[in-house]
């Protein structure tokens, strides 16, 4: 979030008193974590009246490089740097170093002040000397390189000798001794050195491949195994997150060692995540990253994952929702460890929050939704929140039982309304709603909101880690204070960024109203990035998850995805799985006038490229008759040098058949509308025309080919980000994203497809047979065209 103006003031004021120079204030306080942790050290340092700047940048290294599995041991390095026995970088750098290795643990300040060099004085003489005896070791090569001598590495052997000696005065002495060896700089040590051309033989081909092999990176650990950023379970008593309160004190979460052990002690030590869609809509392609995420850590390191439905708002589910989310899930390729629901919870979510209130930590309010937002954004305390405990037990009591009129009340969490996070507002924990549950019916009228019961139940079922997207991010203080307040196990909580692709919406409230509206064909349109239309185009799963893994499941930005990407993917999948066919989308007749008209040739098509002659079942018959049909597009009337297809007088090489030659035009009424076309085949093969058509003839005498629907699928928004449109995202709806071909023909073999079977067309793409087509009309969806433009500005 964004700091209010006078927060920012308060924080630039405090930021300038410690010496930082303006700009680098001005850029901290546009970063919030900075800020907060900036914020805090200054606190726990005790100077915020100000300190001296070489402090002061100390200070500001500490906030922005401390180990977090260490910060119970913050203060006590903040002490070593007022006083200044610890004063230089580098010593700041050993400090960090040695707390990263101690984590939470007991250390001896004996052996921290000995990795830090607390209390060795390094003389500007002992410097003076060392740099001499540097300079006496390598005055041959400075003599010869002169100015272009590596002074880095001359300025590493020195601080190799004396690690604790200040920097600015090694490099002062060693560029005095370096003018006082060489005098002042030439015209030649201002010159760019020459590099020598040298004649090299070409190496042979297959060393020039060997060499590419060799050069070719070996990938990451991250690549290979993207898992390998997610700590083991038994770590998990670091620090996860520091929660600052607007009065200057900072909570910090971790998890007790009794805490942890008895969780260890449930799992087995095992990991367990949980992949918590809620049921208020289809899945999408980002719901296919988070899947990747949750259930391919548990898989990978043999731990559990749950499905669990955040089944928390009534009014938006539907069991049409649960039953397609658990489906796709398996479809993706992933086996849930249990089904579990939020509303499972409902009773012990119930019992902890009277717990809360009981500690203080919650209380009810009166509130109307405007008024709770209008109080949040002047950071108004509401005026029940110090009500009494009892009292508040017994409003939450008859806000259960039906007493208190939907609206009229909420229970809230009394959290920091002052804070610099507005997810500290003392957000909502329960609201009524007289609406049936689709799970727990009739039984409650108060519902846990996400922030309440999300965290909570990660705790109840004993959940490692708690991965989301980054957006998120801001929540984690909420999600800890909860737990924290409740004394219940805190999960490992890890963000990453969103997957982002262009020229689609992936907003469920979006979704759902192009989808009621009838802007799209359902929730399972093929123009949709749903995981049910991206399985209704022709996509497999297979090509989802490695689409997704190859973005990573890092914390960079959410920036955007090409769509290009993701259909590069799809094709590289298809190419291997899709078999060959023959379809004419707008078929334009051919007769073959030197071919006798009951006669009927059964030739061999391929259905892979790489097929042998000796496998019967990678081929299959086409009939080659009098009466064919090639596509309108392959023909014209006016030939040209870069054209290869069919024209007047022009020979093309029938895919798998013969050459012909165009002979004769037969045009319709308007004289101008190409209606037939008269060739000659050559039976002997002898011509050898550039071009090469796809076909489909009759397989006997009048007899019309397989017709087949086809609906050709685009991009459903012009716009990469129709999001960044607000209110006129609809406007941008392309309105030729779906083109039906209604009369298209294709090969006799493809009418025994199954719905969901998928090929490629040869030269058009790969199509999947449509859950609409019916015995004797068969539907086809194109999946993704021939052509890939990733590479070409679509990375």
């Amino acid at each position: 979030m964004v700091l209010k103006d006078d927060n920012s003031e308060k924080s630039l004021e405090l930021f300038l008193s410690i010496g930082l120079d303006e700009r680098t204030a001005r850029n901290t306080i546009n970063n919030n974590k900075v800020t907060a942790n900036l914020t805090a050290v200054i606190y726990e340092a005790a100077v915020t009246d100000g300190c001296d700047r070489t402090t002061g940048n100390l200070l500001y290294s500490v906030a922005t490089k401390y180990p977090t599995n260490a910060l119970v041991h913050r203060p006590t390095l903040l002490k070593y740097i007022v006083t200044s026995k610890i004063k230089t970088p580098a010593q700041l750098e050993a400090a960090f170093a040695f707390f990263a290795n101690t984590g939470p643990e007991d250390f001896k300040l004996n052996e921290f002040e000995e990795a830090c060099g607390v209390g060795i004085e390094v003389s500007p003489e002992d410097i003076e000397k060392a740099v001499k005896e540097i300079f006496e070791e390598n005055k041959k090569t400075i003599l010869e390189q002169r100015y272009r001598t590596n002074v880095g590495e001359l300025f590493g052997h020195v601080r190799k000798c004396l690690p604790w000696a200040d920097p600015k005065i090694v490099k002062k002495l060693i560029d005095d001794k370096m003018y006082e060896l060489l005098g002042e700089k030439t015209a030649a040590d201002n010159e760019k050195p020459t590099k020598k051309k040298e004649k090299k033989e070409k190496p042979a081909k297959n060393e020039e491949k060997k060499a590419v092999v060799e050069a070719t990176p070996e990938p990451s650990e991250e690549e290979l195994n993207p898992y390998s950023v997610f700590p083991q379970p038994e770590q998990n008593f670091m620090v996860h997150t520091e929660v600052f309160f607007s009065g200057g004190s900072v909570l910090r979460c971790s998890n007790s060692k009794k805490v942890l052990d008895k969780h260890l002690k449930v799992t087995g030590g095992k990991v367990y995540t949980r992949f918590p869609p809620e049921p208020n809509g289809y899945l999408h392609i980002g719901h296919a990253k988070a899947m990747f995420v949750d259930f391919g850590l548990a898989k990978e390191r043999g731990g559990c994952c749950y499905l669990r439905y955040d089944d928390t708002n009534p009014e938006a589910e539907k069991e049409e929702y649960i039953n397609h989310i658990e489906e796709i899930v398996k479809w993706m390729g992933w086996e849930p460890f249990k089904i579990t629901y939020t509303s499972d919870y409902f009773q012990e979510l119930y019992d902890l929050a009277v717990e809360l209130i009981r500690r203080g930590h919650a209380y009810v309010d009166h509130q109307t939704g405007e008024e709770i937002k209008e109080y949040r954004e002047k950071k108004m305390n509401s005026p029940w929140r110090d009500r009494p405990v009892e009292e508040s037990l017994k409003l939450f009591d008859e806000m259960r039982r039906g007493m208190i009129e939907e609206g009229k009340a909420t229970l809230r969490m009394k959290q920091d309304m002052q804070s610099d996070n507005f997810n500290m507002y003392d957000l909502i924990a329960y609201r009524i709603k007289f609406a049936p549950h689709p799970k727990a019916g009739d039984k409650w009228c108060i519902y846990p909101s996400y922030d309440y019961a999300h965290c909570t139940v990660d705790s109840l079922e004993n959940i490692t880690h708690s991965l989301c997207t980054l957006e998120f991010e801001t929540r984690r203080a909420s999600y800890y204070w909860l737990l924290h307040s409740l004394d219940l196990y805190m999960p490992y909580v890890w963000e990453y960024s969103r997957l982002n692709v262009t020229n689609t919406v992936m907003s469920k409230r979006k979704l759902n109203y192009i989808v009621t509206n009838k802007y799209v064909d359902g929730w399972d349109d093929p123009r949709l990035l749903t995981l049910a239309g991206l399985r209704r185009r022709g996509v497999t799963s297979t090509a989802i998850n490695a689409f997704v893994r190859g973005n990573g499941i890092t914390r960079s930005d959410g920036s955007m995805i090409h769509v290009s990407r993701l259909e590069h993917q799809i094709r590289e999948e298809l190419n291997k799985t899709a078999p060959r066919t023959m379809v004419v989308l707008n078929p334009l007749k051919v007769v073959i006038t030197n071919l006798e008209s009951d006669k009927v040739m059964e030739l061999d098509a391929k259905r892979w490229p790489d097929a042998q002659n000796d496998d019967p079942s990678a081929f299959y018959k086409v009939p080659f008759s009098r009466v064919i049909y090639i596509d309108q597009s392959d023909f014209r009337m006016k030939d040209s040098k870069d054209y290869y297809g069919f024209a007047p007088g022009k020979s093309v090489l029938l895919r798998y058949a013969f050459p012909i030659k165009c002979t004769n035009v037969v045009f319709a009424d308007d004289n101008e509308t190409v209606c037939e076309i008269h060739a000659e085949y050559d039976p002997e093969k002898k011509s050898k025309p550039k071009g090469v058509l796809q076909w489909v003839g009759e397989s006997s005498p009048g007899k019309e080919p397989l017709k087949v629907e086809v609906r050709l699928f685009e991009k459903l928004f012009n716009s990469e980000n129709p999001a960044e449109l607000n209110d006129d995202w609809l406007t941008d709806i392309n309105p030729n994203s779906k083109v039906v071909v209604s009369g298209a023909y294709a090969v006799s073999t493809l009418k025994d497809a199954a719905v969901g079977d998928t090929f490629q067309f040869e030269r058009l793409g790969y199509y999947a047979v449509d859950k609409d087509s019916e015995p004797g009309k068969l539907v086809f969806n194109r999946t993704v065209t021939l052509r890939d433009s990733y590479g070409k500005g679509g990375k």
